[in-house]
């Protein structure tokens, strides 16, 4: 089998993953990245509930315990837990193109930047198998102990993600270990690590965002962002 193939089995097999709809995840997030854009501490214990076939997502505990934040690519809202939608973009990925990453961030920034994100870490690797994205496998990356295989994805605009191309890498149990793309021109280098099985299939639990050079070394400090996944399930 190619690498892919390796991948979607060890995550639970595409099969399985065909017959889900929706996933829920309690999660927190943080890091450097958030204390600059002004968001520091305000998204650390959320329920993430999304489809597993679209993306959309919604985080029930967005920026305050009362408030939700809803995510689709050409739509994103603010609502109360009562469902009153408080605040809402049509079309956020040209709303937020020409902002500036120093500036801080309003909720439904910060709203869309986590939708994309988070969708898209929580449907990898079965996302990979959509036949609309390239994928090509790479020569293998030696990390000092470990021999990681690599893919090279190309994803296509009908699928909204930080970067067209991006490289993931994965152990030797085809399990996702690292991921590297750019994010408003800036190489940054996506670990994952401390894998879990909800309702048999298999994720990240801990994931750690850091810039790199250009030659792919990581720079360690500060992390631009650290996720937390304390509970997930399937369905």
């Amino acid at each position: 089998m190619g690498l892919l193939d390796d991948a979607l089995e060890a995550c639970g097999g595409l099969e399985r993953w065909r017959r889900l709809k929706r996933f829920t995840v309690h999660v927190s997030i943080d890091g450097a990245l958030f204390s600059r854009i002004g968001n520091a501490g305000q998204l650390k214990d959320m329920v993430v509930e999304g489809s597993t076939e679209v993306q959309t997502l919604q985080f029930t505990g967005f920026t305050a315990p009362d408030r939700c934040g809803l995510y689709q690519p050409d739509w994103v809202a603010i609502q109360s837990l009562q469902g009153e939608i408080l605040q809402s973009c049509r079309d956020p990925q040209t709303a937020f193109s020409d902002h500036h990453d120093d500036a801080p961030w309003d909720d439904l920034r910060l709203a869309y930047f986590c939708g994309l994100s988070l969708w898209n870490c929580l449907t990898t690797p079965f996302l990979l198998a959509q036949p609309e994205i390239e994928t090509e496998e790479l020569p293998p990356w030696n990390t000092g102990n470990q021999i990681w295989r690599r893919l090279r994805a190309l994803f296509p605009p009908t699928i909204v993600t930080h970067s067209r191309e991006q490289i993931f890498y994965f152990d030797c149990d085809g399990l996702q270990r690292r991921l590297d793309y750019e994010a408003a021109g800036t190489p940054v280098a996506h670990l994952t690590w401390a894998h879990q099985k909800f309702n048999d299939i298999v994720i990240p639990t801990l994931r750690r965002c850091l810039s790199r050079e250009p030659d792919g070394t990581l720079i360690a400090k500060p992390a631009l962002i650290d996720i937390e996944i304390f509970d997930a399930s399937f369905e």
